[in-house]
């Protein structure tokens, strides 16, 4: 989820400088830059990936499996 918002803030500020936008105090390369690296690195790190250790990941088989005659 991390990486998608990332992306998408990688992706706004493509667009802005595609479309010539004015850049403000806000809207400025290293606020993008450190915005979309700090997402990356939080997602890298395994912040915001999900249950992982059987905690409600996946589907889980009581008795037979299906499939396994």
């Amino acid at each position: 989820m991390l990486a998608i918002a990332a992306a998408v803030v990688f992706g706004i500020y493509l667009l802005l400088d595609l479309l010539d936008v004015k850049q403000t105090d806000l809207f400025n390369f290293p606020t993008f830059a450190a915005l979309g690296l700090l997402l990356l690195s939080l997602y890298l790190a395994g912040i915001g990936s999900g249950p992982r250790n059987g905690s409600g990941s996946g589907r889980r088989f009581y008795g037979r499996r299906p499939g396994r005659g």
